[in-house]
C-alpha cells in the first residue's frame, strides 16, 4: 500500500502521467468527473490537460484506456480547446483504438471521431481515416470506413467530402479481406444515398458481379433526399429550427430549401482528369491529312478511344480541334465526319468549359454541315453541337448561328432552328435576355413562313420554346404582327415543351411578370391588346376598327399606341422602320380637298389662295381653329396638309400666313394620324423655310412634331437629304442645328449614323463657316451617343478642322446623354417593367455601334499573312503584326468574322520578344474598338489570354495588357469574362503580378455591375488564397476586391466557401468577411446604370467617376492613408454618407455627454498594483510572439477602470479606423492630461504594441506620430520609465524598425532616440542588441545602426553587459549574407573605433581573415581620427541631442557609399588569397602592435616631418630615377584615399563599374554597354587600365547574381536573362582581346573569374532556353581567350587553387574540376611559348602548396584519375622545358628538404639526365664563358632566359646583371630586347640602370655617393620604393605634394603591418647588416610598394619583380645566421628611427 499511498497524493494531471495504470485509471476517473463537473467551456483548466489527451487514448492497458477514451470524449465535447488536439487525437484512436478487441472500445473511438467532426474539424478526422484505410490491418480499415460511413449518414455530403473516398473506394473493393469489401459496400451504398447517379461513373471500373450487388442495393433505397440527423455546432440553430418544423408538422419548407441543394455533387467532379495530348500517335496531324481514308480514319478512331475519358485534363486542344473541324467540314467520306463529330462531343463532354474558346470555330462549321442527309451523321452533328453548346453561352455563339439562318439549303435552317430550341432549353429568362432574344426571333419569324414545311415547323418549335422559357409578355412584342394561326401554333408547341431546369425558369418568369404588373396592369393590357389588333388593321383595311379600342383612353395615351404599331419595337430592330409602319397611299388633290370640305369650314377652304395676305391670315387662323377642335380619327391628315401646301403653298410671301401655316402643320402632325405619305407633302417646305429669320422656329417646331408622328430616324434622313440637296447654307445649318436638338429630345436609337456621316462630311467641306460650325456641333452630340468610334470616321480630315472637332468632343468628355423626352412612349406602350429597362440602355447602345457600316475583313487574313505571324524570325513575325494593324486602320469598323487572326494574335500574346507582345495588344485595342459589342464572341479564346500577359514580370507590358483588357470590356461588359470557368484559371496560377492586376481590376469592375454571372463563385477559392500570399500587393488587393465580391455573392456564399480552407485560415479570412461585410457597396441602382451604358465606350469611361465614390469609400475601409478624411465623411457615396450622417444623429446627445470628461482616469497607485501582479505572476506577463486573446481581454480589463468607456470601446473595435480615431483623441488630449497619460502609460504603451502587430499601414503610422509626441513629453516632464514599462514595449517597437517602408523606420529610430531621454542608454541597448538577432535584415542592420548611434553618443560604458561581449556580438554581423547588415556592422564598429581607438580589435577578438580586411579596409576610410578622449558621459542628456543628427547622417550614409568603394571592401578578401599563395603565413600581432605604438604618435603629431620625411628619399633617389616616367593614368587607381587626385574618367570608371554589379538587371545592361564602347575603341581603352580586377571583380558577382538570384526568379523574362549574359561575356571578350588591359587581372580575381564562367557553363538551366547553347558556345570561346591572353604566371596559379578548391569541395560537382583540369591541359600547351614569361617560383610554390593539401596517396583515392595526371603533365612539361635548372626555382618554398614536389623533381630529373648528359650542369656553373659561337638560336634563347632568372632572383642579382654585361659585350648585336618588352617598366630601367652601374665600376669612373645610406647589397630591395614614392606622390603637375599624402602613406604602411607576416619563432631571426634600420626599411618599402602591387600583379610579367613583403625577408634572412634578440634590437631600431625623425623636424 505504500506505493498506493505515493500516487494517491498526486495532482490529477500527474495521476494520468503515471507509470502505474491503477494510478493512470483513478486519474482518469477523476479528469472525468472534472471534465462533467466544468461547465464553462472556456475555463483555462481545459488548457491542463491539452497535452494528455492522446495519452487518454492511446493508454496500453485496455482497462485504463477504455476510461480514458470516455474522459477523452467529455473533454472533446466540452472544451473549447480541444480542437488543437484533432490530429493527434484521432491518429491515436485510428492506430491505438480501432484495433482492440473490445467493441465498446471502438465504438468510444467512432463516437470521439464524430464529435471532433461536431466541433468544425471535419477535414482533420477525415484525413486521419483516410490515412488509416492504408493500414496492414484489417480491423483498423474497417473501422476506419465504419466511421467515415456514420459520419457520412449523420452529417450529409456537405460536411464530409467525398471525392477523397469515392477515389480509395475502388481499392477497397478488391481487398483480399471480405470485411472490407463488405463494409465497403455499405459507404457505397451510403454515398449513393446522398449523391445518386454521380457515383456510378467512378465505380464503372470495379468488379462487375460487385457492381451488380451494389446496384441492387442502390435500387432498395428510397427516393427522398436524404437530411442531415447530426449538425455542426455552428448549425446547432438550423437544427433547433428543424425540429421545429418537424414539431408543426411540416417540414415542407425545409425540404424544399434542402431540396434545392442536394443535386450539388457532380458525377463530373468526381472523376479524375486524364491527360490525352501526349497519347494521341504521334503521326496523327500527318494522318489526318492523308488521302487514303483509311489512315484518317485510323487517325480518327485513335482520338476517339481517347475522348471517351469522361473527364479531361486542361490544354492546348486548339490543334487537335482545327483538324477535327477541316474533317467535319472538308470531308469528302461522310462516315469520317460523323466519326469527327463524335470525337468533338467527346473532347466537349470532358472539358467541359474549358472547350468554350474553341467552340466559336467550330459550330459555324457544324452548323454548315448539316446539309447533309444521311441520319447518321445528322446525328452525330446534333450531338456534338449539343455537347459543344454546354461548354459555352448562346450569346458567344449567336452571330455564328444567325449568320447560317440566311442560308438557302432547308436542311441547315431546319437543323439550326432545332439546335436554337434545344439550346432554348438550357436557358433560363436571366440567360436569355430580350438583347438576345430579338434577332433570334426575327431570324425565326422569317422561317415560319418558308416554304419548307419542315423549316417551318423547326422555327414553330423554337419559338414555342423561347416562349416556355421566358414568358409570354417578353416574347409578345416581337411576335406583334404574327397572325393568330400561326401564333397559337408557337403556343401549342409552348405547352409540349419540356425545360431542362424543370419549371423554375417559367415560374422566375411569371412571378417577375406578377411583379411588374401592380400599378401597371391597366395600362400594360391595354399596350398588349393594340399591339395585336394594331398590327392586324392595316391588313383588314380600314383604321377606323382603331378607335373602338382607344376612345377610351385620353389623347396622351392613345398617341403613343400608334407609333407602337408603327414602330415603336421598330425603333429598336435595325431593319424595323419600316416592318410595322401604316403606310398610307397617296391622294389625289379631289380627293383631298372633298376630305378637306368636309371638316374645313367652307370659306376656309376658297380663301387658301387669295391675294390678299389679310383674307389669307384670316383663313389660317380658322383652319388653325379647326384643327384644334378636330378629334384625331376624323383628322384627314394628308388631306389637311395638302390643302395648306396648295398654291401659294410653300411660297408664301407673308411671314405671319407662313408662320400660322407652319404652325397648323406642327398641330396636324400631334393631333393626328400622321403618316410619312402627309410628311412627304410638307418636308420640303419645311426645308425650305427651316433657315428663314422669322419663320425658322416655326419650321423647327412643324419638324419636330413630324419627327414624334413617323419616328426620328426617318424624318432626320429625309430632312438631311432634302437640306443637303439645296444650295442655300442658311437651311444646310439650320437643319443640322435642328437635328442636334432633336437627337437630344428623342435620343439616338435607331438613326442611321451611315448617312449622316457621308452628309456631315459634305457640311464639314462646306464654304460657309456656320455649316461647319453646325456640322461640329451635330458631330458633339453624337459622340454622347456613339463615343469615341465617331472619330474614326473623320481621321482624314484636315488637322485644323480635326481639332475643332477634337475640342467639341473633348467638351462633352464626361456629360452623359440627356434621357429622350420626345417619342419615348413608343416603345411598346409603356409595359416594361424595371429589370427590362435596365436591359434596354445595353440594346440601345449597341444598336448605336451597330448602325456603324462595318467592312468584311476575313479575306484579307491570309494563310500567308498567319504564318507570317507565326514565323520563326521576329523581324517577319513584326512584319505580319504590322500588316493587320494597317488592315484594321484601313477598315475603321470590321464584321465580327476574322478567320483564322485570333490563334495568331493569341500565339503572339507569349511571344519572347516583348516588343511583339505589346505590338500585339496595341492590335487587340484596335480590334476592339473595330469590331464594337461583337468581339464579344472572342473573349474566351482571345480576351482570358490577354488576362494572362498581366502576368508578366515588365512593367510596361503589364500596363499595355490592362488598357487592352479594358477597352475589351468596355465593349464587351463584363459578363462574358466571369461566365464559365476561365477567369478562376486565371487567377489560381501563383504568379503575384497576375494575381494583384486581375484583383485590382475586378474591383474596378464589380461595383458598376448590376449582376453578375453565377460563375464568379468560382473565383472566390483563390481569393482566399490571394488574401494570404506571400506578396504584400496581392494581398491588399485581395483585400480590396473583397467588398465587391461579396456584394454580388453576399455574406452568406462567401463564408460558406471559406469551409474548405485550413482552421487557421478560415479565422482569418472570416474575420476580413466580417470586416467587408460592413464596407460591402450597394449594387448600383438601375437608373444610374441606364445612363452609364451608352455605346461605344465614350459613355463608361464617362460615367466611371460618378460611380467611382461607391468604391473608393469602401476601398478606404481597406486601404491605408486616406483614412482621417473619409471617417469624416468627405467624398463618400450615398450608401455611406446615410450610414455616416443618420447614425449617430440618433445617439449623437448621449455620446456628447459621454465624451465630454477626460479620457484617462488617475486611480491613486493604479499602475504600482498592476506591476505587483504581473511580478506576482497574477497577471499574464506582457511577453509573446503574436498577441493572444487572452493578452487582449487582459488589458481590455486592466484599462477598464482607468480609460473612458467610450475611448476603450474605440480602441479595442474590430474595425482600424476606429482605431485611428483613438489614436487622434489621444493625441488631442495629451498636453491637456498630462497626469493622466503618466498614470496610464503603461496600458497606453502595451496598448500600442497590439497596434504594431495591425497590418493596417494608416494606424502604424499614426501611432508612431503619437509615440514622438508622447516621449517628448515624458521628457519634458522629466519622466522615467520604469523597467515594467520599458520590458512590455521596447522588444515590439525594435520590431517595426524592421518595416520595409522608410517612412516607418525612420519614425521608430526618432522614436528610440527620444526614449534615451526617459530611459538609460546602457538598459536600451540590451534590447536593441536582442534585435539585432532578428531574422529580418532590415531589422538588423538599423538596430546596428542604433547601437552605433549610442556608443557614439554615450561612450562605451553604454555597452551592455560587457564592451568585449558586445562588440563580439556586433562583429559577427561583418560575416552576414546582407549587404546592408554588414555595412552597418561595419559602421557601427567604425564608430567605436573612433571613440575608443585600437582597443576595439582586442574586445572583438578573433574575426575571420576576410572580416577583419573588410574592417580594416573601412577603418581605413573612415574620415575620423580616433578620438583624444572618448566621450563618457553616460546620462548628459544635451550631449547627446547635439551629436544624434550629425552622428546618425554620417551613419546612415553608410550603404549609399560609392558602389566602388564597396566592391573595394567587398572582395579585398581575393586580394588577400592571391598573396597568402604568394608565400604570406599566418599574421603575428607581436611586432606589428610594436610599430603600431609609435607610428601612432607620429600621425597624431602634426610636425612638419611629414614634408621632410619624403623629401629625404627623393633626394636620395633623384639623379638615378630621372629617367624614369610612369604613365599616370595607371597610378591613379592605386590608392583609394588620393580621392581628391582622382581624374574624372577614373571616378566615371570607377562609377559605371560599380552599377555593372547592380542587382538591376537593366542598370546593369547599360554599364555594360557603356565600358564595351570604351573598350571598342583602342584610343579610350588605355582609361580602363587600372581598373580592370575592379571591372572583373564586379563581373563575377554580377554572374554569381545571375547564376544565384535572376535564374531562380521566375517572374524574370528569360530573354533578359539571355541579354544580360550576351552583354557580359562580349564585354569580356573585347577585354581579353588587348594582351595589356588583359595582363592586369590579378590570380585572385582571375581565378573567381574562371569559377564564375565554368559554373556557368555547367549551368543546366541555360541548356533549356532558346539562346542557351549560343551562351555556351560564347563562354568557350571567352575562357580560351582569358587563357590565352592573360598573365601567364596569375592564370596558372589562380587554375591551381581552383583545381585545390574544386577537388576540396565535397558537395561540388566532379564536372566542374574536369572542366577546370581541361583548362590546365591547354595552359600546358601553350607553355613551351609562355614558358619565359612565367613565374616559375610562384607556379612550382602554388604546386607545392597542392601537394601539400593533396599529397600523392590522397591523389590516388580520388574517383577520377585525371587530377594526378594533369599535375604529372604539367610538371613533366616543366622539366622537360627547363631541364634541371627548374630545381633553383623552388626559392619560394620554406622547406624544400620536406615538400613532395622536389623529391618529384628530382626523380623526374633522373629519367630526363640519361638523355641530356651532364652538359647541362656545367653551363649552369660556369655560366655566359662557355658559350659556343655556333649554340642554335634555342640554347642562346635559354642562356639569355638563365641571365634574366639570375637577374630576377635575390641572391645572384649582381652575378646575373654581371653576365649579362658580359654577354652584351661579346656579342654586341645579340638582341635582349624580347626579354625585356614583355618585362614590366620598372624591371627595364631596372636593368638598364645595372648595366650602367657595371659600366661605371668597370671603366673606374666613381661609384654610387656613400651618402644614401643603402649598402649595395640591399639596393635590388630599394629598387622599387622610390618608383612608388614618385609615382605616388608627384603631382600630375609637378607640384610639391602636402603633408597628408605622406600621413596616408604612413597611415597604409602601419595597417599593412597589421596583417603581417610569419610566426615570431618559425623564422631565423634577422642579422643586423651594414645599418641598423635596414630590414625596417625592406619592409616598409615592401608594404608601400605592395599596396601598387595589388593592382599591378597582372603587369609584372617576370618573377623577379614580385617583391611582396615574404620574398623580401625570406631574401634578407636565408643567408643570415640566426640570434634570439634581433627582433627586439630590430625594433628597438626603428623607435630610434622614430625619434630622429622627430628631432630633425624641431
Amino acid at each position: 500500500m505504500g506505493d498506493d499511498s505515493e500516487w494517491m497524493k498526486l495532482s490529477v494531471d500527474q495521476k494520468c502521467e503515471h507509470k502505474l495504470w491503477k494510478a493512470r485509471l483513478s486519474g482518469y476517473e477523476e479528469a472525468l468527473k472534472i471534465f462533467q463537473k466544468i461547465k464553462d467551456e472556456k475555463s483555462p483548466e481545459w488548457s491542463k490537460y491539452l497535452g494528455l489527451i492522446k495519452k487518454f487514448v492511446t493508454d496500453s492497458n485496455a482497462v485504463v484506456q477504455l476510461k480514458g477514451l470516455e474522459a477523452a470524449l467529455v473533454y472533446v465535447e466540452n472544451a473549447h480547446v480541444a480542437g488543437k488536439t484533432t490530429g493527434e487525437v484521432v491518429s491515436g484512436v485510428v492506430s491505438k483504438v480501432f484495433n482492440q478487441p473490445k467493441a465498446k472500445a471502438k465504438e468510444l473511438g467512432t463516437e470521439i471521431c464524430l464529435m471532433y467532426i461536431e466541433i468544425e474539424k471535419g477535414e482533420a478526422v477525415q484525413e486521419e481515416l483516410l490515412k488509416g484505410l492504408d493500414s496492414k490491418n484489417p480491423k483498423i480499415t474497417v473501422a476506419c470506413i465504419e466511421t467515415l460511413r456514420k459520419a457520412l449518414s449523420e452529417f450529409g455530403s456537405k460536411i464530409i467530402l467525398l471525392k477523397p473516398i469515392i477515389k480509395v473506394l475502388p481499392k477497397l473493393f478488391e481487398s483480399r479481406e471480405k470485411a472490407i469489401r463488405d463494409e465497403a459496400k455499405l459507404i457505397a451504398v451510403e454515398i449513393y444515398r446522398w449523391i445518386r447517379d454521380a457515383l456510378k461513373a467512378p465505380l464503372q471500373n470495379i468488379n462487375s458481379v460487385q457492381l451488380k450487388e451494389l446496384e441492387e442495393e442502390w435500387l432498395k433505397l428510397p427516393t427522398g433526399v436524404p437530411k442531415p440527423t447530426r449538425f455542426l455546432r455552428s448549425q446547432q440553430e438550423l437544427e433547433a429550427k428543424l425540429e421545429q418544423q418537424q414539431s408543426a408538422g411540416g417540414d415542407a419548407e425545409g425540404g424544399g430549401d434542402d431540396g434545392d441543394e442536394a443535386p450539388q455533387i457532380d458525377a463530373y467532379e468526381l472523376l479524375e482528369a486524364v491527360e490525352i495530348l501526349s497519347k494521341l500517335p504521334k503521326d496523327f496531324y500527318d494522318k489526318i491529312e492523308a488521302k487514303k481514308w483509311q489512315e484518317r480514319k485510323e487517325a480518327l478512331e485513335a482520338v476517339e478511344v481517347l475522348v471517351k475519358n469522361p473527364k479531361l485534363e486542361a490544354g492546348d486542344y486548339s490543334d487537335l480541334v482545327k483538324a477535327l473541324k477541316k474533317v467535319v467540314g472538308k470531308d469528302t467520306n461522310v462516315m469520317l465526319v460523323a466519326l469527327a463529330a463524335k470525337c468533338l462531343t467527346g473532347l466537349a463532354v470532358g472539358l467541359r468549359k474549358k472547350f468554350g474558346q474553341y467552340a466559336g470555330h467550330v459550330v459555324p462549321t457544324i452548323l454548315e454541315k448539316f446539309k447533309e442527309k444521311k441520319p447518321q451523321v445528322v446525328q452525330a452533328l446534333q450531338e456534338a453541337i449539343d455537347a459543344i453548346f454546354l461548354t459555352t453561352t448562346l450569346q458567344s455563339i449567336s452571330e455564328d448561328i444567325l449568320a447560317v439562318m440566311d442560308n438557302k439549303n432547308p436542311t441547315i435552317k431546319q437543323q439550326t432552328s432545332l439546335f436554337i430550341a434545344r439550346s432554348f432549353r438550357h436557358c433560363t429568362s436571366s440567360t436569355l435576355p430580350k438583347s438576345l432574344l430579338k434577332p433570334f426571333c426575327a431570324a425565326l419569324l422569317k422561317h415560319i413562313n418558308d416554304s419548307a414545311p419542315e423549316v417551318r415547323d423547326a422555327a414553330f418549335e423554337a419559338l414555342g420554346t423561347a416562349l416556355k422559357v421566358v414568358g409570354e409578355k417578353a416574347v409578345n412584342p416581337f411576335l406583334a404582327d404574327v397572325d393568330k394561326l400561326k401564333l397559337d401554333r408557337i403556343k401549342e408547341c409552348s405547352e409540349k415543351v419540356e425545360l431542362v431546369y424543370g419549371k423554375k425558369a417559367g415560374a422566375t418568369a411569371d412571378k417577375r411578370e406578377s411583379k411588374a404588373l401592380p400599378g401597371k396592369t391597366a395600362a400594360s393590357g391595354a399596350a398588349g391588346d393594340k399591339d395585336v389588333k394594331e398590327a392586324a388593321a392595316p391588313k383588314s383595311g380600314p383604321l377606323k376598327k382603331a378607335p373602338a379600342t382607344k376612345a377610351s383612353g385620353p389623347p396622351k395615351k392613345g398617341k403613343p399606341a400608334v407609333s407602337g404599331a408603327s414602330g415603336g419595337s421598330g425603333s429598336k430592330n435595325k431593319k424595323g422602320p419600316d416592318v410595322k409602319e401604316i403606310v398610307e397611299p397617296e391622294l389625289s388633290v379631289e380627293v383631298c380637298e372633298e376630305k378637306a370640305s368636309v371638316v374645313l369650314p367652307s370659306t376656309c377652304l376658297q380663301l387658301l389662295d387669295s391675294s390678299n395676305w389679310k383674307e389669307r391670315l384670316a383663313c389660317m387662323e380658322e383652319f388653325q381653329k379647326a384643327v384644334e377642335l378636330m378629334d384625331r380619327t376624323e383628322m384627314p391628315c394628308q388631306a389637311l396638309v395638302r390643302m395648306l401646301a396648295k398654291k401659294p403653298g410653300w411660297k408664301e410671301t407673308n411671314f405671319q400666313v407662313m408662320q400660322m401655316k407652319l404652325h397648323i402643320v406642327a398641330l396636324i402632325a400631334q393631333k393626328g394620324n400622321f403618316s410619312k405619305t402627309s410628311a412627304q407633302v410638307v418636308l420640303d417646305g419645311l426645308v425650305d423655310k427651316i433657315g428663314d429669320v422669322k419663320c425658322g422656329n416655326n419650321a423647327k417646331e412643324a419638324l419636330t412634331a413630324i419627327a414624334e408622328a413617323c419616328l426620328l430616324p426617318w424624318t432626320a434622313e429625309q430632312v438631311m437629304s432634302m437640306a443637303f440637296s439645296q444650295k442655300n447654307p442658311k437651311n444646310q445649318s439650320e437643319t443640322l442645328n435642328w437635328l442636334s436638338n432633336a437627337i437630344k429630345e428623342f435620343g439616338f436609337s435607331g438613326l442611321n449614323v451611315k448617312a449622316f456621316i457621308s452628309n456631315v462630311k459634305t457640311a464639314l467641306a462646306a464654304t460657309n463657316p456656320a455649316v461647319r460650325t453646325s456640322a461640329i456641333t451635330l458631330l458633339g452630340v453624337m459622340y454622347l451617343y456613339v463615343g469615341p468610334p465617331l472619330r474614326m470616321f473623320f481621321e482624314d480630315e484636315k488637322t485644323a478642322l480635326l481639332s475643332q472637332i477634337d475640342a467639341e468632343f473633348e467638351k462633352m468628355q464626361g456629360q452623359t446623354p440627356p434621357a429622350p423626352t420626345r417619342g419615348t412612349s413608343k416603345n411598346i406602350g409603356g409595359g416594361t417593367d424595371e429589370g427590362e429597362d435596365g436591359d434596354e440602355p445595353d440594346e440601345g447602345g449597341s444598336d448605336v455601334v451597330d448602325l456603324l457600316p462595318r467592312v468584311e475583313i476575313s479575306d484579307k487574313i491570309t494563310l500567308e499573312l498567319i504564318s507570317k505571324i507565326g514565323d520563326k524570325n521576329w523581324k517577319i513575325r513584326k512584319e505580319g503584326l504590322d500588316e493587320v494593324s494597317s488592315i484594321i486602320n484601313e477598315a475603321k469598323f470590321i464584321q465580327p468574322n476574322i478567320g483564322e487572326l485570333p490563334a495568331a494574335l493569341k500565339g503572339r500574346l507569349n511571344d519572347s520578344n516583348k516588343i511583339l507582345v505589346q505590338q500585339t495588344l496595341s492590335i487587340l485595342q484596335q480590334l476592339a474598338v473595330a469590331m464594337g459589342p461583337n468581339v464579344k464572341q472572342h473573349v474566351k479564346n482571345l480576351g482570358i489570354p490577354i488576362i494572362t500577359v498581366l502576368g508578366d514580370s515588365k512593367n510596361n507590358v503589364r500596363a499595355a495588357a490592362l488598357a487592352t483588357v479594358n477597352a475589351w470590356a468596355e465593349q464587351t461588359g463584363m459578363k462574358e469574362w466571369l461566365e464559365g470557368e476561365d477567369l478562376s484559371e486565371e487567377l489560381k496560377k501563383e504568379n503575384p503580378f497576375l494575381r494583384q492586376e486581375l484583383l485590382g481590376w475586378l474591383a474596378e469592375k464589380l461595383p458598376t455591375l448590376r449582376s453578375t454571372p453565377t460563375d464568379l463563385i468560382l473565383c472566390v477559392p483563390h481569393l482566399y488564397s490571394c488574401l494570404e500570399d506571400r506578396n504584400g500587393d496581392v494581398r491588399k488587393k485581395a483585400q480590396d476586391a473583397l467588398p465587391f465580391f461579396m456584394m454580388h455573392l453576399g455574406y452568406e456564399k462567401m463564408a460558406k466557401a471559406t469551409g474548405k480552407l485550413k482552421p487557421t485560415s478560415k479565422d482569418q479570412v472570416l474575420a476580413m468577411l466580417e470586416k467587408a461585410k460592413a464596407n460591402m457597396p450597394a449594387k448600383p441602382a438601375a437608373p444610374a446604370k441606364a445612363s452609364s451604358k451608352p455605346a461605344g465606350g465614350a459613355g463608361p469611361a464617362k460615367f466611371q467617376p460618378v460611380s467611382a465614390p461607391v468604391e473608393d469609400s469602401m476601398s478606404s475601409s481597406v486601404e491605408s492613408k486616406p483614412d482621417p478624411k473619409k471617417t469624416r465623411g468627405g467624398g463618400v457615396s450615398k450608401a455611406k454618407s446615410v450610414q455616416g450622417k443618420k447614425m449617430p444623429s440618433k445617439s449623437s446627445l448621449k455620446e456628447d455627454d459621454d465624451k465630454s470628461g477626460p479620457i484617462f482616469i488617475i486611480v491613486p497607485n493604479g499602475k504600482e498594483q498592476r506591476m505587483r501582479d504581473e511580478k506576482a505572476l497574477k497577471v499574464l506577463k506582457w511577453n509573446f510572439t503574436t498577441p493572444r486573446d487572452e493578452y487582449i481581454e487582459q488589458l481590455k480589463l486592466q484599462m477598464s477602470s482607468c480609460v473612458a468607456r467610450w475611448l476603450q470601446d474605440e480602441m479595442f473595435h474590430s474595425d482600424f479606423q476606429h482605431h485611428n480615431k483613438a489614436l487622434a483623441v489621444m493625441v488631442d488630449h495629451l498636453e491637456s492630461e498630462k497626469e493622466g497619460v503618466i498614470s496610464c502609460l503603461d496600458l497606453i504603451l502595451k496598448w500600442l504594441t497590439l497596434r504594431f502587430f495591425d497590418t493596417n499601414t494608416s494606424v502604424l503610422m499614426k501611432a508612431l506620430e503619437y509615440l514622438k509626441l508622447l516621449f517628448t513629453l515624458l521628457s519634458d516632464e522629466e519622466y522615467h520609465l520604469t523597467e515594467n514599462e520599458a520590458s512590455s514595449f521596447i522588444p515590439y517597437l525594435i520590431l517595426k524598425v524592421g518595416e520595409p517602408k522608410d517612412v516607418i523606420r525612420k519614425d521608430v529610430r526618432a522614436i528610440l532616440n527620444r526614449m534615451c531621454l526617459v530611459y538609460p542608454a546602457s538598459k536600451m541597448f540590451p534590447f536593441i542588441m536582442e534585435g539585432t538577432k532578428s531574422k529580418n535584415s532590415k531589422q538588423r542592420a538599423e538596430c546596428l545602426e542604433e547601437l552605433g548611434c549610442l556608443v557614439e553618443s554615450y561612450g562605451m560604458n553604454v555597452c551592455q553587459p560587457t564592451p568585449g561581449k558586445a562588440l563580439k556580438e556586433m562583429a559577427i554581423h561583418i560575416g552576414d549574407r546582407d549587404n546592408t547588415v554588414r555595412n552597418a556592422a561595419l559602421n557601427t564598429i567604425v564608430t567605436v573605433y573612433n571613440v575608443h581607438g585600437d582597443q576595439v580589435f582586442k574586445l572583438i577578438g578573433n574575426l575571420s581573415e576576410k572580416d577583419m580586411s573588410m574592417l580594416e579596409e573601412r577603418i581605413k576610410r573612415s574620415a575620423k581620427r580616433p578620438a583624444a578622449a572618448p566621450i563618457k558621459q553616460v546620462e548628459e542628456r544635451p550631449q547627446r541631442t547635439q551629436n544624434l543628427n550629425s552622428n546618425a547622417n554620417m551613419l546612415r550614409k553608410g550603404p549609399a557609399e560609392d558602389m566602388s568603394s564597396r566592391l573595394k571592401i567587398m572582395y579585398r578578401t581575393y586580394r588577400i588569397q592571391a598573396r597568402s599563395l604568394s608565400g604570406h603565413s599566418e599574421a603575428t600581432h607581436t611586432v606589428p602592435r610594436e610599430f603600431q605604438l609609435d607610428l601612432d604618435e607620429i600621425e597624431n603629431d602634426n610636425g612638419t616631418v611629414r614634408c621632410e620625411m619624403p623629401a629625404l628619399v627623393q633626394h636620395k633617389l633623384d639623379d638615378i630615377f630621372e629617367p624614369v616616367l610612369i604613365p599616370e593614368p595607371k597610378i591613379r587607381a592605386v590608392s583609394p584615399h588620393f580621392d581628391d587626385m582622382h581624374s574624372n574618367t577614373a571616378s566615371t570608371i570607377n562609377f559605371i563599374i560599380s552599377q555593372v554589379a547592380s542587382g538591376d538587371i537593366n542598370t546593369s545592361v547599360q554599364a555594360l554597354t557603356q565600358i564595351d564602347e570604351v573598350l571598342r575603341q583602342e584610343d579610350k581603352s588605355e582609361a580602363m587600365s587600372g581598373h580592370i580586377d575592379q571591372f572583373l571583380i564586379a563581373t563575377f558577382m554580377q554572374l554569381r547574381l545571375i547564376y544565384n538570384t535572376h535564374m531562380a526568379d521566375e517572374k524574370l523574362d528569360k530573354d533578359e536573362i539571355i541579354k544580360l549574359y550576351s552583354c557580359i561575356i562580349g564585354n569580356m571578350i573585347s577585354l581579353f582581346q588587348m594582351e595589356n588591359l588583359a595582363r592586369e587581372a590579378s590570380t585572385g580575381v582571375l581565378k573567381d573569374l574562371m569559377h564564375g564562367l565554368i559554373t556557368l557553363m555547367l549551368d543546366s538551366r541555360i541548356e533549356d532556353l532558346e539562346e542557351g547553347q549560343q551562351v555556351f558556345r560564347s563562354v568557350n570561346l571567352l575562357v580560351v581567350k582569358v587563357l590565352e591572353k592573360s598573365d601567364q604566371t596569375n592564370i596558372l596559379s589562380a587554375l591551381l587553387v581552383l583545381l585545390q578548391d574544386s577537388l576540396l569541395a565535397t558537395a561540388g560537382s566532379p564536372k566542374f574540376s574536369e572542366l577546370v583540369m581541361k583548362c590546365l591541359w591547354r595552359m600546358v600547351r601553350l607553355l613551351p611559348d609562355t614558358i619565359n614569361s612565367i613565374n616559375l617560383d610562384r607556379i612550382l610554390l602554388d604546386i607545392h602548396i597542392f601537394m601539400k593539401v593533396f599529397p600523392k596517396e590522397k591523389l590516388k583515392q580520388c574517383k577520377s584519375e585525371f587530377p594526378i595526371r594533369t599535375l604529372k603533365t604539367l610538371l613533366h612539361t616543366l622539366c622537360k622545358l627547363k631541364g634541371p635548372k627548374i630545381l633553383d626555382h623552388l626559392t619560394m618554398i620554406d622547406n624544400k628538404n620536406e615538400s613532395e614536389l622536389e623529391a618529384h623533381l628530382c626523380r623526374m630529373m633522373k629519367h630526363s639526365l640519361d638523355q641530356m648528359g651532364s652538359k647541362s650542369d656545367k653551363e649552369t656553373e660556369k655560366g655566359a664563358s662557355r658559350i659556343d659561337e655556333k649554340a642554335s638560336k634555342a640554347k642562346v634563347n635559354d642562356f639569355l632566359a638563365e641571365i634574366f632568372k639570375k637577374i630576377g632572383s635575390k641572391e645572384n642579382t649582381k652575378e646575373g646583371l654581371a653576365e649579362l654585361y658580359e654577354y652584351k659585350k661579346k656579342y654586341s648585336d645579340a638582341d635582349i630586347e624580347p626579354f625585356l618588352k614583355n618585362s614590366s617598366q620598372f624591371f627595364q630601367s631596372y636593368v638598364e640602370r645595372g648595366l650602367r652601374v657595371i659600366e661605371m665600376e668597370r671603366e673606374g669612373k666613381g661609384r654610387i655617393p656613400s651618402s644614401t645610406g643603402i649598402s649595395p647589397q640591399m639596393e635590388v630591395s630599394c629598387v622599387p620604393t622610390p618608383t612608388s614614392t614618385v609615382s605616388s606622390v608627384g603631382n600630375t603637375n609637378g607640384e610639391e605634394v602636402g603633408p597628408s599624402v605622406y600621413l596616408e602613406r604612413l597611415k597604409i604602411l602601419r595597417q599593412r603591418c597589421g596583417l603581417e607576416n610569419t610566426k615570431q619563432d618559425d623564422r631565423p631571426a634577422l642579422t643586423l647588416l651594414s645599418k641598423p634600420s635596414v630590414p625596417a626599411v625592406v619592409s616598409s618599402t615592401d608594404m608601400l610598394h605592395s599596396k601598387l602591387s595589388q593592382i599591378r600583379e597582372s603587369r609584372e610579367q617576370h618573377h623577379h619583380l614580385d617583391l611582396d613583403s615574404n620574398q623580401m625577408h625570406s631574401a634578407a634572412t636565408t643567408s643570415s645566421s640566426s640570434s634570439s634578440s634581433s627582433t627586439a634590437a630590430n625594433i628597438d631600431d626603428l623607435k630610434k628611427r622614430l625619434e630622429r625623425i622627430k628631432s630633425s623636424r624641431k
